[in-house]
């Protein structure tokens, strides 16, 4: 399964007034304070932990790209140092250290969740499973969902810049 989405910087004003809108106007999938450790390397490898359970997971293709593949695998939420460990073990340094509050909701078939990450700021993201053949459509049904509530995409660059900048200053924002 590819996983496609959009995602867009916001303001705190726009977070307030995007989650008044998603919690009248769709179907909560929960809130989650979630911890995630990017790995040095050669692939987008992270583990993370949630609420609910851990969970160790690659993402193919380049970050930010607008469909990738990712590879998957939940654990107890009390392994989290345990998947640390062995990733250390393995020869991986943490790149990353990430401390997000998440909102996630289900908007007419598209996963909708809208962040807080410490140091980094808010962001909206609309998100849609679906196999190689229907990737065109999904993104044209994403496009759509930004546009009717009025928010700009913001582009891969600004993403992957900001990206950058928290890498290498993440340590003293956190």
């Amino acid at each position: 399964m590819l996983e496609v989405e959009l995602r867009s910087f916001i303001t705190k004003e726009k977070h307030s007034e995007l989650l008044d809108f998603f919690r009248k106007n769709s179907e909560s999938l929960g809130e989650d304070a979630q911890i995630t450790y990017y790995f040095d390397g050669p692939h987008d490898l992270r583990i993370q932990q949630s609420a609910k359970h851990s969970k160790v997971w690659l993402k193919k293709g380049e970050l930010h790209d607008e469909a990738r593949e990712e590879i998957e695998v939940k654990c107890a939420k009390a392994n989290f140092p345990l998947l640390e460990k062995l990733f250390l073990t393995l020869g991986y340094s943490v790149s990353i250290k990430w401390f997000r509050n998440r909102h996630s909701f289900n908007w007419n078939g598209i996963t909708v969740t809208i962040d807080d990450t410490k140091g980094y700021g808010f962001i909206i993201e609309l998100e849609k499973l679906c196999d190689e053949t229907d990737k065109d459509a999904a993104l044209a049904e994403l496009r759509a969902a930004f546009s009717k509530l009025c928010i700009q995409i913001t582009p891969k660059e600004e993403f992957d810049k900001a990206f950058a900048h928290y890498k290498a200053n993440w340590n003293t924002r956190v």
